[in-house]
């Protein structure tokens, strides 16, 4: 299976046997979402996984700019036309009004002005702005909840690129030697950047989230500086229009592509598996479409968090994913090969060809910053990809590419020769990734030099190689 699933995990599957049952369902990266629960409650969870499936890479979802309603004393109900009291004076428990995490946003409001909530289930109008309270008229019945997201769509939030929030959980995210964080509601490659400047090592990867117009405005920056995308359909639905949100995802998987970063689909993808154990056709059909549009991932959040059937979503997600793959091999693979114009994008435009023309059995890409298998993964070639670094921090984060395996190498790459080369497919030979039967094509860089990236492709026999060094 090439498309990679991103599980959320939270009160339903936070134990040994669910995290076991999960992965053997289908789940490739275990997902924590930092605006749940204290660090605390993280750091136990991040050690119960990496203690239960030591090989899983890790993300935590940073809050960042999210807007959300506070843990709640009283969540309150309400129809239509009635009025509810957001505030941003946190001395309150929902009660009488309901406080909210951006301290500024009475300032940023005025009336008139529209606010989602909910993944936009709820909605409001903007009645009038007294102090730090902020006089909502009800358009429609329901209730508000605890940690509830808040979207004033079109509204210029003046809220800074860092918190000291966000700083905390960078530092705990480093501290803890998690494989990717994700940023919400990104709008600029200066956001990444700015993230990226507090991350000392190579890991964590941060994963860009496009969750508004400003992130679909900056789209092509943005790609270009983030080492993962994922679109938040909920957010990005909400704060745009939900009536076009299947082609902003053709989009931006379609722009991602082309720049090999890996996309992540989001939001709902199994949403009536909370309750039920059995999908919706709809369902079928979106997870479907994502991978035929080409993402690396697709995602369940409450599905396997809160869920009474975490099990059961893993593998229809997978089961759908399957199905799809065996029906649309390789049919992808032209998209991309009349643009390429530089040394690395003309070598991995070779290995589909290469692929079409010999009976390849594997792909080989020693990679230590993982370039060479986003490149060649965006093909959505049939073959497996086993990505090989000598950087252990990179290894796990691999796995996020489609198709594609992360295998840590304790032998380091050499600059000045390509003597590793060899040594590396040996240790997969011995390892038993590659067999005598296998035909692979090996990709990667050799005599580096600043900026440079995967200049070479070999191909090789298995059975060839093991009797000519009588391995």
């Amino acid at each position: 299976m090439r498309t990679k699933i991103v599980c959320t995990i939270g009160p339903s599957t936070l134990d040994e046997i669910s995290l076991q049952l999960l992965s053997e369902a289908g789940m490739d990266i275990a997902r924590l979402n930092g605006s749940h629960s204290d660090l605390k409650w993280h750091k136990e969870a991040i050690e119960l996984i990496k203690k239960s499936l030591p090989n899983t890479p890790i993300l935590l979802d940073v809050p960042g700019r999210k807007i959300r309603t506070i843990q709640l004393k009283v969540e309150p109900q309400f129809s239509a036309g009635e009025t509810i009291v957001l505030t941003t004076d946190l001395n309150h428990d929902g009660s009488s009004k309901v406080p909210v995490n951006y301290s500024d946003l009475h300032l940023d409001l005025s009336p008139g002005d529209i606010i989602m909530a909910d993944d936009g289930t709820l909605k409001f109008e903007v009645d009038k702005i007294i102090g730090q309270d902020i006089h909502c008229i009800a358009k429609c019945s329901g209730q508000l909840k605890s940690k509830k997201g808040i979207n004033v769509p079109f509204v210029k939030l003046n809220t800074p690129l860092i918190t000291l929030r966000d700083r905390e959980i960078i530092d705990f995210a480093v501290t803890n030697q998690l494989d990717f964080v994700g940023i919400s509601f990104v709008e600029s490659s200066t956001q990444i950047e700015a993230f990226k400047s507090i991350i000392p090592n190579s890991t964590p990867k941060v994963i860009a989230k496009v969750e508004n117009q400003g992130g679909l405005d900056n789209l092509d920056d943005i790609i270009s500086a983030a080492d993962v995308i994922m679109i938040d359909r909920g957010d990005l639905s909400v704060e745009t229009s939900i009536y076009d949100i299947a082609l902003k995802q053709k989009q931006i998987i379609d722009q991602s592509r082309k720049k090999g970063v890996p996309v992540i689909v989001a939001t709902e993808m199994l949403h009536s598996m909370i309750y039920n154990s059995y999908p919706s056709k709809s369902e079928i059909s979106d997870i479907t479409n994502a991978v035929l549009d080409g993402c690396s991932a697709t995602m369940l959040s409450g599905e396997t968090a809160i869920g009474n059937f975490p099990l059961e979503a893993v593998k229809t997600m997978r089961k759908v994913i399957e199905e799809t793959e065996l029906q649309s091999e390789s049919q992808n693979s032209s998209t991309f090969i009349n643009s390429m114009r530089n040394t690395p994008e003309s070598i991995s435009k070779a290995i589909p060809v290469l692929c079409e023309s010999l009976p390849i059995t594997k792909i080989v890409a020693i990679t230590r910053s993982g370039y060479a298998a986003k490149m060649i993964s965006r093909f959505q070639l049939v073959q497996p990809i086993l990505a090989v670094s000598d950087d252990k921090l990179v290894v796990k984060g691999l796995n996020l590419i489609a198709g594609t395996s992360g295998i840590y190498s304790e032998i380091p790459f050499s600059k000045i020769n390509t003597e590793h080369i060899l040594q590396v497919i040996k240790m997969l030979f011995e390892k038993k990734y590659l067999i005598k039967e296998d035909k692979i094509i090996v990709t990667g860089l050799s005599y580096p030099t600043p900026g440079s990236r995967m200049n070479t492709v070999q191909i090789y026999d298995l059975d060839d190689l093991s009797r000519c060094y009588n391995w």
